[in-house]
């Protein structure tokens, strides 16, 4: 029986990134994969002609130091096996409490200076938030390095001492927080905010800590999109792993995990995915990239048992609809101005007003659209390839608007909000239909039915405001069985950063470990 000092469930950018800093470090690793390709939804692929990116759309640059990545991406060897294209603007916000387009610009001062002068009768405000938001972006970043903090003392101290201003609205929601800065003032908040469904999809619980962090991580070091997809990300790192003697492998599905009288972890068993050919490897560690309720399906009773009673009580993130369209011309001719537009719709005269939109589409199509993020990937030198032009629409979804009736009805019903969708930029944007050459629509449903998350989860957790500040920074990749980590957006936060973030924190545990 092939022995392997850790194996990891799913290969997903959480479970590679791991993968790579252990096999970097000489440990031996297996991945093991259900899909045909690496990469969960840090993937990119072709529906015929028309190139749909998986989930990335923007993410803050990894080669800046302060950003969480950085540390990780180096360890695991890939962060230079990519290119990572400027993003320009962090996004334009039009419609909404904030009406005419204002373009963000993805650093601190230029983002100050533009807002200020849209809303001058909120330049105290903004010069406070955005003042916070930085130290707190920059503060985290370098504690973010974990263990490795102590290798720059200094530069660890100067970090806490710039947090500790902040730290008296730690318990604070997004919508609390803007509420005791701005007031009424919907419009500034809307701005600040636009961009919500990267995140959650209610500002009201919304923890204010992590919203600045992440938020404010764009700022510090600018948007940036791999070049040619995520995929390539995905790929490298699982290039890094073969490279390092560690074994990735596709098309198989982990059926069980063993554990021995004292309840450690000794094996898991792997089949092809009809079931068939099933192979046991011993090992002491697994690395779950998977939600904590299907890695307890995987385990004995009493151990899966215990995983569910430690995160069961969590709430699941938002999920998200996608509609990808291939245009024959590029979308800049019907009117697009940028890489990345929030359109706010009409009907939201508050930020606190887009939770509703979440639920808009268990209905048929009316009046309501639902807040939308539109993506260019012809604006920049993104290395999507063209035409057809990809445009990506991206908005706040649920998995109980897909539930109800049988495949056929899914469908249609699915079709009937795709031509409302296109309707409502073709209002926007004049002209955008006629150059529709192909298109493809993902739900809530198509996320749980894809990436196997409950719920069509796509960020893990909801990052909702914690009930302490020690529980929040006590999160940890190890869980309750012994020998069985996490290293998905279950561990931390959602989103690249998060997944990458929990990734580095996975392997350093490991790492620390006799």
């Amino acid at each position: 029986m092939t022995r392997y000092d850790a194996v990891i469930i799913g290969a997903g950018l959480g479970g590679l990134t791991t993968g790579a800093i252990l096999a970097r470090a000489g440990r031996k690793v297996l991945v093991i994969e259900r899909s045909n390709s690496v990469g969960g939804a840090a993937s990119s692929y072709k529906v015929g002609d028309l190139f749909v990116e998986g989930s990335l759309h923007e993410t803050s640059d990894p080669h800046d130091p302060r950003d969480p990545k950085h540390d990780p991406l180096t360890r695991a060897g890939v962060l230079d096996a990519v290119k990572w294209i400027p993003s320009g603007t962090f996004y334009e916000v039009r419609g909404g409490p904030v009406g005419a387009p204002l373009a963000l610009p993805d650093n601190f001062d230029a983002a100050r200076r533009v807002l200020i002068e849209r809303f001058p009768d909120a330049r105290g405000g903004i010069n406070r938030l955005l003042g916070e938001m930085e130290q707190i972006a920059s503060a985290m970043g370098v504690l973010s390095r974990g263990a490795h903090v102590f290798k720059t003392p200094l530069q660890t101290v100067a970090a806490l001492r710039n947090l500790l201003p902040s730290i008296r609205d730690w318990n604070l929601s997004l919508s609390q927080k803007l509420d005791r800065v701005f007031g009424g003032n919907e419009a500034v908040k809307a701005a600040l905010a636009a961009n919500l469904s990267y995140y959650h999809d209610d500002p009201a619980t919304t923890w204010w800590m992590f919203f600045a962090a992440a938020q404010g991580s764009y700022l510090l070091s600018g948007g940036r999109y791999v070049q040619g997809g995520s995929q390539r990300l995905s790929s490298a790192l699982a290039r890094a792993i073969k490279a390092a003697g560690s074994d990735a492998i596709l098309r198989r599905t982990a059926t069980s995990i063993s554990v021995d009288s004292n309840g450690r972890i000794v094996s898991v068993t792997h089949t092809a995915k009809d079931g068939s050919d099933p192979q046991t490897v011993e090992t002491t560690r697994v690395i779950g990239n998977a939600a904590p309720e299907t890695l307890a399906e995987l385990l004995p009773q009493a151990s899966g048992a215990k995983l569910t009673a430690a995160y069961g009580h969590r709430q699941r993130s938002i999920s998200l609809f996608m509609l990808t369209l291939g245009l024959s011309k590029p979308p800049r001719d019907a009117g697009i101005s940028s890489y990345s537009t929030q359109l706010l719709p009409g009907w939201m005269t508050t930020l606190d007003d887009y939770t509703q939109a979440t639920t808009l589409m268990a209905n048929e199509p009316g009046e309501r659209m639902p807040p939308l993020a539109i993506v260019d990937y012809a604006a920049i030198e993104s290395g999507v390839p063209a035409p057809p032009y990809v445009l990506s629409v991206v908005g706040p979804d649920r998995l109980s608007n897909w539930t109800d009736g049988d495949q056929d009805s899914y469908r249609a019903k699915r079709a009937r909000w795709q031509d409302a969708i296109v309707a409502y930029l073709e209002g926007h944007y004049p002209g955008l239909t006629q150059s529709i050459a192909a298109s493809t629509f993902n739900t809530a449903l198509s996320v749980r039915q894809y990436l196997g998350a409950p719920q069509g989860a796509v960020y893990g957790f909801a990052p909702v405001p914690p009930r302490s500040l020690f529980r929040a920074l006590k999160r940890t990749p190890a869980t309750p069985v012994p020998g069985l980590y996490l290293a998905s957006a279950y561990t931390g936060f959602g989103g690249y950063t998060g997944a990458i973030q929990s990734a580095g924190a996975c392997a350093d545990m490991i790492l620390r470990e006799r």
